[in-house]
């Protein structure tokens, strides 16, 4: 029994590594499956995507815009050559009829619409389609990609490509897998379009009720059992997240992924039991040896338990003769253990006591800063919010005899939204919650922006065309503009910044010719509130946050900053070095133009001198605006006529602007409305929760008229 017992936490520890290292490979084997239904997910939709822009490129061909369908017909014939999986092309109007078939001669009668779901979906979207496989007159499985197109007349046409599986069926074959890995792509209706094995057979069938049964219960991709077509049982992992709605299944052999792991226990399960026959043999010699000198342990640890004098027997074994003298000193060390044991445990119940109300002190410390940062933000951003928009209506009436008083006033408003937002941002760096929305930029298109605005002259720049870095643009303006402003306010009359770029590279360099830095500043010049000596008038300003920030939102991009300088009066020097990253393969198209006819607004904001700038503001914006200071004045005026724009603050005495934009959609049904917070709080936290209530805009206080006019363009 005592091998038994002895061998027992071996057998359960080799048993739980055995059966972790098998979970470990299961999960591995479950995240490469899925990684390969991603992987050929994105595939399928590059070969989608190919086919819509062939079929966008046709769209834009001189015959078809100038309905030359004859003409047309043999351009889409000699595009349907260059393509060998496509069987054809079909133009259909905007009412499902067909027009011409390039599998057909022109003119020829044209069979009724193969899929007409897909074309009337593509019809009500106006966004490419990949439909379902199915079997056309010729028995010939395919599956159509349609996509809308319009004329120079501005007619609407479905330009339709009919595509032969065997495409994707040699995605399927260029994945190096297993033999016996199943993978299906599937359409939309989840019916095969291509697969590993028995393609020819089960093109275009629907699937297996327990793959669907999966699907449904794991959602958009998931792992897990399913049975095939042909009734095997497979550990299945799928993705539908395809922007065309198709779906990747892989499978493999159940068996196979369990079948290794219950081997492996197996062999073990029969050592351990082999293991165990030979100790108990060897145990039991021994214990022959040791039972008489056992008995006389046990009589005298009875004694010792009782009370009674010990019987010490000599023993030719020195461990078990130890043993019996030890005996004599068991009670009292037991004793004396005990009491130290309690005592240690009441001085760690005591430590951790202290270290647990620490935790909730720290705790609810950082819980009130945050608050008081938020709170503190908002109550900074009302006033600032009409006395920025005063300024906005004064420098839209540009009176000569107050620019100058003006200019004062928006430099310095300018810098009191800036200590709010540092003071935020840096809430946000102590807190983890500061994040990036980052792709490829141009770093020297970020860069000539940000000094043409700068103010102040003695400002140079050297840049090239283009440097590619892999970022946040508003936030590398805020470097930047940083980097400018702690120039400014240190004396610099001769700024330069420099940009350039190495093979791995992108270096920003910022030198000024100010008052400089001793050795001890530069050692710290980077962290929050440290800035350089100044008088008690304070003149350069400032709360020592900038260069914080500027190092915290560099390192979230990968990157470093340094500081220089040869001493006080010498200038000093920032760079800025960030990876570089391939240049994107296109630009996106600019935006049109839009209209700025007058809209129907209604300005909700219990602050009664913002209201009115932001409403004069807008009346000068060509608006026709109404003014409430509550939720009960908004929802009457809302019901006596129903505006186009509602832009809400959500502090109101009465009701919560979530509360007030709930009622204004349940009000307008269907009528088309626009709502817009303007609001003191602009955390993160504070615009999900903004759009989380069906806003269709959030703006922070103070909001700048490029803003309001981004709030009130056109309805579409």
């Amino acid at each position: 029994m005592l091998t038994a017992i002895g061998l027992l936490p071996l057998a359960i520890l080799g048993a739980w590594s055995i059966h972790t290292a098998g979970q470990y490979r299961e999960r591995e084997q479950e995240r490469w499956m899925l990684d390969l239904a991603r992987a050929l997910s994105s595939a399928t939709d590059a070969e989608l995507d190919n086919a819509v822009s062939m079929l966008v490129t046709l769209g834009t061909t001189p015959a078809f815009q100038q309905n030359d369908l004859r003409a047309f017909h043999q351009v889409a014939r000699t595009a349907v050559q260059t393509q060998p999986d496509w069987l054809g092309i079909i133009l259909t109007d905007a009412g499902g009829r067909v027009l011409l078939r390039t599998m057909d001669a022109y003119g020829a009668p044209p069979p009724p619409p193969v899929d007409p779901a897909s074309l009337r979906q593509v019809l009500s979207t106006r966004q490419p389609v990949a439909g379902h496989i199915t079997r056309g007159p010729g028995g010939r499985p395919a599956f159509p990609v349609r996509i809308p197109v319009r004329d120079a007349r501005d007619k609407v046409y479905v330009l339709s490509a009919v595509i032969a599986p065997d495409r994707m069926l040699r995605l399927i074959e260029r994945q190096k897998v297993p033999f016996d890995a199943v993978i299906a792509v599937r359409d939309g209706a989840r019916s095969v379009v291509a697969r590993s094995k028995n393609q020819a057979g089960l093109v275009g069938a629907p699937p297996s009720p327990s793959l669907l049964a999966l699907m449904r219960a794991a959602g958009p991709e998931g792992f897990g059992t399913a049975i095939t077509t042909e009734g095997k049982e497979t550990a299945t992992a799928y993705t539908t997240l395809s922007r065309y709605g198709w779906a990747i299944v892989v499978g493999r052999p159940a068996a196979q992924l369990h079948g290794a792991a219950l081997e492996r226990m197996g062999v073990f399960g029969a050592g351990i039991v082999l293991s165990l026959l030979g100790c108990m043999g060897l145990a039991s010699l021994l214990a022959n040896r040791l039972l008489t000198t056992v008995r006389a342990l046990q009589q005298n640890a009875a004694a010792l338990g009782s009370g009674a004098p010990l019987a010490l027997a000599p023993s030719p074994i020195t461990e078990i003769d130890m043993i019996s003298h030890a005996l004599e000193l068991a009670e009292g060390q037991r004793t004396a253990q005990e009491r130290e044991r309690a005592q240690l445990l009441d001085s760690l119940n005591r430590a951790l006591a202290s270290h647990q109300a620490a935790l909730a002190e720290a705790r609810q410390a950082g819980r009130a800063k945050d608050e008081f940062l938020a709170v503190l933000g908002h109550e900074l951003r009302n006033p600032l919010s009409p006395i920025v928009t005063s300024l906005d209506l004064l420098d839209f009436r540009d009176e000569p005899t107050s620019r100058k008083e003006r200019a004062v006033m928006r430099r310095q408003v300018s810098h009191l939204r800036r200590l709010v937002d540092d003071l935020l941002d840096v809430s946000r760096i102590t807190s983890g919650k500061l994040q990036l929305d980052a792709r490829p930029i141009n770093l020297a298109e970020v860069v000539r922006h940000a000094v043409a605005a700068a103010p102040g002259p003695g400002l140079r720049l050297t840049a090239p065309v283009a440097v590619w870095v892999h970022g946040d643009d508003s936030r590398l303006t805020q470097v930047l503009n940083n980097l400018l402003s702690n120039a400014a306010r240190f004396g610099s009359s001769a700024t330069q910044v420099t940009l350039g770029a190495d093979e791995t590279h992108a270096r920003l360099l910022v030198s000024d010719n100010g008052i400089g830095m001793s050795e001890e500043l530069m050692t710290r010049v980077f962290e929050p509130f440290q800035q350089a000596p100044q008088s008690l008038a304070r003149r350069t300003g400032g709360l020592g946050l900038g260069l914080a920030i500027v190092r915290k939102i560099v390192e979230l991009h990968g990157g470093q900053v340094t500081a220089r300088s040869d001493g006080a009066g010498a200038g000093s020097q920032f760079e800025v070095v960030l990876p570089l990253c391939a240049a994107p393969s296109a630009t996106a198209p600019a935006a049109a133009a839009v209209d700025t006819s007058g809209l129907q607004i209604l300005l909700v904001d219990d602050n009664v001198d913002a209201a009115i700038a932001g409403a004069a503001l807008l009346e000068l914006l060509g608006h026709e605006v109404r003014v409430a200071h509550s939720a009960a004045d908004a929802l009457l005026a809302a019901r006596q006529r129903l505006p186009q724009v509602a832009i809400l603050d959500i502090g109101l005495p009465d009701l919560d602007g979530y509360a007030l934009a709930a009622a204004m959609r349940e009000l307008a049904g269907a009528a088309p409305l626009r709502l817009v917070a303007l609001t003191g709080y602009g955390q993160k936290d504070d615009v999900a929760r903004a759009y989380a209530a069906r806003f269709d805009m959030h703006l922070t206080k103070p909001a700048s008229l490029p803003d309001l006019q981004r709030a009130t363009a056109p309805l579409q």
